[in-house]
């Protein structure tokens, strides 16, 4: 059987990888694009490796980005993300990826879809469609392409590279169309009090010592827990469908956190306590996260600026618990959060600040916007083959 060559580049995008191709290369949404999508990726594989495919077996290295011609006005392109599952013939478009999200600036530029100067930073203003929402990526330019060189680190992925500044505007109602889609900062399911919290994507909060847990166990450590899995799996769905939410395997995402405590990187590296103001663990399609989603850590960084929610009950246990912190300076509108510039997430590969302001709109709680900071790069450029 002949192959068929499909245009794409092989990108990472923070701590993830994924395929990027212009939306006129492919089919229009439907089972025809979904077929290539998995076939490029290597997916259903049932050994849960994707050897015949770009996958890498675990969710964060099994996705897609399809990148075409704004339809929202201001903005310059339109973005496209996908989910491929591993082991099923799956394709879900409902949710965004915010690493991959990192990598549609830089490739947007490369391929001459937006111009750029020589040397400098070129803003791009990104519309995501899964979530119909806009982003503004600030990307470093050298040579008139998107730059790879610098001096910033990103916990997870080696090396340095040029950070990329990521705004995502207004990013309450992602997946739901409210931040606190059941009404509440906390809810009781399945006998565990939770907060369902959608901003750029849903998410659902749940305390470690909940689940019997410290928050620093390791992503391999509970994977193996299959009990753990299967009762965060129960958490998730009864919460969605409170949230209001169609059955998806891609979101809402689950997450459990708890106040700062000492850590230990899976690359060895020691965070004390004071280097953090929360710690937790990320599931993605069914898997902890070696780091964390981004789209799950900026909606952690928003639930931290909302009285009352599980994250904002860690991050405040931990500022007044945490003996020798220093002064955190005020940044007003935070409905009772500490009121630090950034909230710093501790997760499985490092500490991760992120910077959210939340403010009230007709007496509710309104996120204005998150920033976050990424690394990209294109890694191979071509075609991929599939039959």
């Amino acid at each position: 059987m002949k192959q068929k060559k499909v245009r794409a580049v092989y990108m990472r995008g923070g701590t993830s990888r994924c395929l990027v191709f212009h939306a006129e290369d492919l089919p229009g949404p439907g089972r025809e694009r979904d077929a290539l999508l998995l076939s490029a990726l290597g997916s259903p594989d049932p050994y849960g490796r994707q050897l015949d495919g770009l996958g890498g077996g675990i969710s964060s290295l099994s996705k897609a980005c399809i990148i075409g011609p704004p339809t929202l006005p201001g903005a310059d392109v339109d973005y496209t993300f996908a989910q491929v599952e591993v082991r099923k013939a799956s394709v879900d478009y409902a949710g965004n990826c915010g690493n991959c999200s990192s990598s549609v600036g830089p490739f947007a530029i490369d391929e001459g879809l937006v111009r750029s100067g020589r040397d400098g930073e070129t803003i791009v203003r990104i519309h995501n469609t899964n979530t119909k929402k806009l982003i503004v990526a600030h990307v470093p330019v050298k040579d008139g392409e998107a730059a790879v060189s610098g001096d910033f680190q990103l916990a997870g992925v080696a090396g340095r590279g040029a950070r990329i500044a990521l705004d995502f505007v207004e990013p309450g109602g992602a997946g739901t169309g409210r931040l606190l889609p059941t009404g509440r900062p906390r809810d009781v399911v399945a006998g565990v009090e939770v907060s369902c919290v959608d901003a750029t994507n849903p998410v659902v909060f749940v305390r470690a010592r909940d689940l019997g847990l410290t928050g620093t166990e390791t992503p391999q450590a509970i994977d193996a827990d299959h009990d753990l899995a299967a009762r965060l799996e129960k958490l998730r769905v009864e919460a969605a469908a409170r949230m209001g939410m169609a059955e998806s395997a891609a979101v809402p995402k689950i997450a459990f956190v708890a106040p700062p405590i000492d850590t230990i990187a899976l690359d060895g590296a020691r965070y004390p306590a004071d280097a953090a103001d929360v710690v937790g663990r990320a599931i993605s399609m069914g898997n902890c996260h070696r780091a964390f989603p981004l789209t799950v850590a900026m909606c952690l960084a928003v639930a931290a600026r909302i009285d009352g929610t599980l994250v904002h009950e860690c991050v405040t246990r931990g500022a007044t618990a945490t003996p020798g912190r220093p002064e955190r300076g005020g940044s007003g509108g935070h409905l009772g959060a500490p009121s630090s510039k950034d909230v710093r997430l501790a997760h499985p590969s490092g500490v991760l600040p992120l910077d959210a302001a939340v403010s009230l709109k007709d007496g509710a709680p309104w996120a204005e916007r998150v920033t976050v900071y990424r690394t990209a790069r294109r890694l191979m450029e071509g075609f991929v083959r599939v039959p």
